[in-house]
Protein backbone atom coordinates (compact mmCIF):
# COMPACT_ATOMS: atom_id res chain seq x y z
CA UNK A 1 0.00 0.00 0.00
CA UNK A 2 1.04 3.25 -0.71
CA UNK A 3 -0.01 6.41 0.99
CA UNK A 4 0.31 10.08 -0.25
CA UNK A 5 0.14 12.84 2.44
CA UNK A 6 -0.61 16.61 2.01
CA UNK A 7 -1.37 18.56 5.07
CA UNK A 8 -4.95 21.01 4.26
CA UNK A 9 -5.49 23.05 7.19
CA UNK A 10 -8.48 24.97 5.17
CA UNK A 11 -10.58 22.31 4.08
CA UNK A 12 -11.32 19.51 6.69
CA UNK A 13 -10.18 15.74 5.52
CA UNK A 14 -10.44 14.39 1.90
CA UNK A 15 -9.37 11.17 0.43
CA UNK A 16 -8.84 9.64 -2.67
CA UNK A 17 -8.92 6.28 -3.75
CA UNK A 18 -5.94 4.84 -6.90
CA UNK A 19 -5.20 1.44 -8.52
CA UNK A 20 -3.58 1.54 -11.63
CA UNK A 21 -4.62 -0.23 -15.13
CA UNK A 22 -1.83 -1.99 -15.00
CA UNK A 23 -2.15 -3.66 -11.96
CA UNK A 24 -5.35 -5.97 -13.05
CA UNK A 25 -8.37 -6.41 -14.97
CA UNK A 26 -11.46 -3.76 -13.86
CA UNK A 27 -12.68 -6.44 -11.77
CA UNK A 28 -9.63 -6.68 -9.96
CA UNK A 29 -8.99 -3.24 -9.66
CA UNK A 30 -12.61 -2.23 -7.97
CA UNK A 31 -12.19 -5.18 -5.51
CA UNK A 32 -9.20 -3.07 -4.48
CA UNK A 33 -10.92 0.47 -4.37
CA UNK A 34 -13.70 -0.88 -2.39
CA UNK A 35 -11.77 -2.71 0.23
CA UNK A 36 -9.58 0.34 0.77
CA UNK A 37 -12.98 2.27 0.72
CA UNK A 38 -13.99 0.30 3.81
CA UNK A 39 -10.93 0.21 5.58
CA UNK A 40 -10.64 3.99 5.57
CA UNK A 41 -14.75 4.05 6.24
CA UNK A 42 -14.01 2.11 9.40
CA UNK A 43 -11.05 4.31 10.69
CA UNK A 44 -12.14 7.77 9.28
CA UNK A 45 -13.44 9.09 13.29
CA UNK A 46 -10.12 8.19 14.55
CA UNK A 47 -8.28 10.03 11.33
CA UNK A 48 -7.09 14.25 11.91
CA UNK A 49 -8.97 16.45 10.03
CA UNK A 50 -6.11 18.34 8.44
CA UNK A 51 -5.18 15.65 5.75
CA UNK A 52 -5.69 15.17 1.84
CA UNK A 53 -4.88 11.36 1.58
CA UNK A 54 -4.21 9.34 -1.77
CA UNK A 55 -4.17 5.67 -1.10
CA UNK A 56 -2.90 2.98 -3.51
CA UNK A 57 -2.29 -0.41 -3.54
CA UNK A 58 0.36 -2.38 -4.79
CA UNK A 59 -0.09 -5.38 -7.05
CA UNK A 60 0.55 -7.65 -3.79
CA UNK A 61 -2.22 -5.46 -1.97
CA UNK A 62 -4.94 -6.39 -4.57
CA UNK A 63 -4.78 -10.07 -3.69
CA UNK A 64 -4.74 -9.34 0.14
CA UNK A 65 -7.39 -10.18 2.52
CA UNK A 66 -9.48 -7.04 3.83
CA UNK A 67 -8.45 -7.60 7.38
CA UNK A 68 -4.60 -6.99 6.10
CA UNK A 69 -5.34 -4.27 4.22
CA UNK A 70 -7.32 -2.66 7.29
CA UNK A 71 -4.20 -3.59 9.37
CA UNK A 72 -1.64 -1.76 7.32
CA UNK A 73 -3.20 1.10 6.35
CA UNK A 74 -3.88 1.99 10.54
CA UNK A 75 0.18 1.09 10.43
CA UNK A 76 0.67 3.45 8.28
CA UNK A 77 -1.35 6.36 9.42
CA UNK A 78 -0.22 5.41 13.01
CA UNK A 79 3.10 5.85 11.70
CA UNK A 80 2.39 9.29 10.15
CA UNK A 81 0.77 10.30 13.34
CA UNK A 82 -2.67 10.88 11.52
CA UNK A 83 -4.67 8.33 14.13
CA UNK A 84 -6.06 9.98 17.70
CA UNK A 85 -4.04 8.87 20.25
CA UNK A 86 -7.03 7.53 21.70
CA UNK A 87 -6.83 5.06 19.23
CA UNK A 88 -5.47 1.48 20.43
CA UNK A 89 -8.04 -1.37 18.20
CA UNK A 90 -6.40 -3.20 14.97
CA UNK A 91 -9.54 -5.44 14.69
CA UNK A 92 -11.41 -5.49 11.71
CA UNK A 93 -15.37 -6.69 13.68
CA UNK A 94 -14.78 -3.52 16.12
CA UNK A 95 -17.25 -0.86 16.06
CA UNK A 96 -16.76 1.95 14.46
CA UNK A 97 -16.79 5.21 15.66
CA UNK A 98 -15.14 7.30 18.48
CA UNK A 99 -16.30 5.53 22.14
Amino acid sequence: MRLLLLRNTARGLRVGYAVGKRQGKAHVRSRGRRILREAFRRLAPWITEDAVLVLSLKDRGLNAKATEIFRDLAAILMRKGLLAKAWRDTDWNAPVGRS
